[in-house]
């Protein structure tokens, strides 16, 4: 095998059958700041018109650094200083969203301004981002520890910021995040898509980042590359 081949088999995807993926991406000292900022240059703001704080899934992460437990350490680190807030996104129970705090607080206020609610939101921010890397909340903790009314968490769930999780718990949630799991899924199975219609269900990065994307793939291709490698998608 020649090094050009050896080089254009290295820079192909193909479907991920009985073998896992070998990463081949570079890691060295794992710096999860840089890559969630590298990520988050490729999300589509002008997609939901600037009313969405960037957002990258954790499992992108993974497409950049092999140590997938220190991606995690980091990520939890960066959650527990508050710099950073994760979400469940629902539609899959390993699908972790990652919000810098303060974009998170910036776009949520702006959703917020005039409403009614806007205090109450102001309240509940002040208390989540210093220190709090929960992903989910009982009333119990919403009562007695963040001292909230049940009034005040009817607001905070109109407001987006709380979606109902089970009887007596929410999830914190990103508001109008809806369009952007539709568009995300719809995405991902379209690129999905493009290397199992490929010859041998195989197809060249580069070749897969200058296709021309279809009505179904709204956001940068190279945000759904990281995305099927780190879901090992593809292989």
């Amino acid at each position: 095998m020649n090094r050009k081949r050896a080089l254009m088999i290295a820079d192909t995807f193909c479907l991920t059958k009985r073998r896992r993926c070998a990463a081949d991406s570079q890691d060295g000292a794992a710096d999860i700041r840089s890559s969630l900022q590298y990520l988050m240059t490729l999300f589509s703001r002008k997609l939901f018109n600037d009313s969405l704080p960037p957002v990258v899934l954790k499992h992108q992460l993974y497409s950049l650094h092999n140590d997938k437990t220190a991606v995690d350490k980091q990520v939890n680190e960066l959650r527990e200083n508050g710099e950073l807030l994760m979400f469940q996104l629902g539609f899959d129970s390993e699908a972790y969203a990652l919000v810098f705090a303060e974009d998170y607080r910036a776009k949520v206020l702006q959703g917020e301004a005039g409403r009614g609610t806007l205090g109450t939101v102001e309240k509940f921010l002040a208390k989540l981002i210093p220190n709090c890397s929960d992903l989910s909340f009982n009333k119990e903790k919403m009562l007695k520890e963040f001292l909230f009314t049940d009034s005040e968490i009817t607001q905070l769930v109109k407001s987006g910021v709380l979606t109902v999780r089970d009887a007596g718990s929410w999830w914190l949630s990103i508001p109008n995040s809806g369009k952007f799991i539709k568009y995300f899924i719809k995405g991902r199975k379209a690129v999905l898509g493009m290397v199992k219609k490929s010859k041998y269900g195989e197809i060249l990065k580069n070749e897969l980042e200058e296709r021309r994307t279809t009505s179904q793939v709204k956001f940068q291709m190279k945000y759904h590359i990281h995305d099927l490698i780190g879901a090992e998608l593809v292989e």
